[in-house]
């Protein structure tokens, strides 16, 4: 097991009275610890002695063009970019929060709790995607600013959270009631105070510029360590869109201990997390006591089983326009089936959630190759060949095919000679799936990688030619085709959204 460095508290005179830079992860801790003390007395006296304490934003607006109410809980939980208050050697040394931070949010995601209260959907959104900004009046200057396109992560610094949450709104149409922002230096605190979390991975990662150094195999993690998994960006080719997928596996697999019974689950121990936690956001001004509690009730029968993960499906992910930079540009038909999917509270994974219990039966068990349709298998695709542009090449031919591939292609590891043959890495669970993929890819050479998870690997050697042809889905029956392309059946209920996960997929393996 690598080195974790437990973490340095900081002086009393040097601690930043709410320090600046915010991390989600400590939302999911301190979502958990709600969830556990809302049924308690103790939960109410925690409340409402930190209730009066917790940092407040006026971040949800009103007006006539504001999405409906759904009956849903949507939450948007970001992260800022903020170093002050915070000493220099803290910084390098224990965080390895290295460069120079800016006034913008560097990680965002909605968080919806379904009107039910039986399911949680999780949607991460790229920090640089390249959305339109409504107009606003400008935090700095306070002249008044027209609508325009930019990155999502610079709305905050331009108009502050409330600009944050009308960007979202106006590009999602999805509503959102609530508003958190996440101290990261409390993430690490909190992540000591529950003992540590698990997280597994099939591959050893290293990233020398957070710090991150995780062999192959499963890893229970301090503060200082798990804030180093959920912040690295270059463990490979993926970048953000990699680390989001990182996060998503960190909330995943909090819930999944929290549903074994693990310290989340421990009324006594939190009731001194609680403090820190709520001491260490800040929250929109509807957020109160009562509603906290609410929210606590909503959450304490979730487990990794019933949240579902995903991203905003992209078209590009390196789209270059002049005074921004590269950005990346949402997939309009995937983004628009993913939002109103969460729109409607529907599940992400649909059947796809019963995949990994379908594909637990031995290859050749009596089913037909390909019962799993290919929207509803995750692709990442790696260039094995050295060849430019291979990746882009193989990764837009899958998703032609109806797979959901990530959308971001990258070299695969290693740096060696050239592969000359294409393989297709994947979990065993998935042994079903995987005869999805392997029949539009015939002459690929098959893998099992145990705990590699739901996302199946394509490495594209020389000896790549493209699809061998799209299996049918098995959702959308030969007889039947005009079913399939009526928007009615593709909004069907337990429809899948392509490339989402579900929580008990992401998680590490019991």
């Amino acid at each position: 097991m690598p080195d974790q460095r437990p973490f340095e508290r900081l002086p009393g005179s040097a601690r930043p009275r709410r320090p600046a830079r915010r991390r989600w992860g400590l939302w999911a801790a301190g979502t958990l610890s709600f969830s556990v003390l809302a049924t308690s007395g103790a939960g109410w006296a925690v409340l409402n002695g930190v209730g009066s304490s917790l940092g407040r934003v006026d971040a949800i607006g009103g007006g006539p063009d504001r999405p409906a109410d759904d009956g849903s809980s949507t939450f948007l939980v970001v992260g800022t970019d903020n170093r002050e208050g915070i000493p220099e050697a803290t910084l390098k040394d224990v965080l390895h929060a290295g460069g120079e931070s800016c006034h913008c949010t560097d990680t965002m995601m909605i968080v919806q709790l379904s009107a039910d209260r039986g399911r949680a959907t999780v949607v991460s959104v790229p920090r640089d995607s390249y959305v339109d900004i409504p107009a606003h009046q400008d935090a700095a200057t306070g002249k008044q600013v027209a609508a325009a396109k930019g990155k999502i992560n610079a709305a905050y610094g331009m108009g502050g959270a409330p600009l944050a949450v009308r960007t979202v709104e106006q590009n999602t149409g999805l509503r959102i009631d609530h508003y958190i922002e996440v101290n990261f230096l409390g993430f690490v605190s909190t992540v000591d105070a529950l003992g540590g979390v698990e997280v597994c991975t099939p591959k050893p990662l290293q990233d020398d510029y957070s710090g991150l150094e995780l062999p192959a195999g499963t890893t229970r993690l301090d503060g200082a360590g798990a804030l180093r998994y959920v912040r690295a960006r270059h463990v490979d080719g993926s970048s953000d869109l990699g680390r989001m997928h990182r996060q998503q596996k960190f909330l995943a697999q909090l819930l999944h201990q929290a549903s074994a019974g693990d310290t989340l689950l421990n009324p006594a121990k939190l009731t001194g997390v609680m403090d820190t936690v709520l001491r260490s956001v800040k929250v929109d001004k509807g957020l109160g006591n009562a509603e906290l509690l609410d929210f606590a009730s909503r959450l304490k029968d979730l487990s990794a089983s019933n949240a579902d993960f995903a991203t905003v499906p992209l078209s590009s992910v390196d789209h270059p326009v002049p005074g921004w930079g590269s950005t990346v540009l949402w997939d309009e038909k995937g983004a628009k089936a993913l939002f109103e999917a969460v729109r409607a509270g529907r599940p992400l994974t649909g059947a796809a959630a019963a995949a990994p219990a379908a594909s637990s039966a031995p290859a050749g068990a009596g089913q037909a190759a390909g019962t799993i349709p290919p929207e509803q298998v995750r692709v990442q695709v790696l260039n094995g060949a050295g060849v430019q542009g291979l990746g882009t090449r193989v990764d837009e031919d899958l998703r032609k095919a109806g797979f959901a591939t990530t959308g971001t292609p990258s070299n695969a590891p290693g740096g060696g000679r050239p592969a000359a043959r294409t393989v297709i890495r994947y979990d065993p669970r998935w042994d079903e799936s995987v005869k999805t993929l392997a029949a539009v890819l015939p002459d690929a050479e098959l893998v099992r990688v145990p705990n590699l998870g739901a996302t199946f690997q394509v490495v594209a050697g020389t000896d790549y030619r493209g699809p061998a042809g799209a299996p049918a889905s098995a959702s959308a029956p030969a007889a039947a085709p005009a079913a399939a392309e009526t928007p009615a059946a593709a909004r069907a209920e337990g429809a899948a959204v392509a490339g989402a996960e579900s929580g008990s997929e992401i998680s590490c393996p019991s």
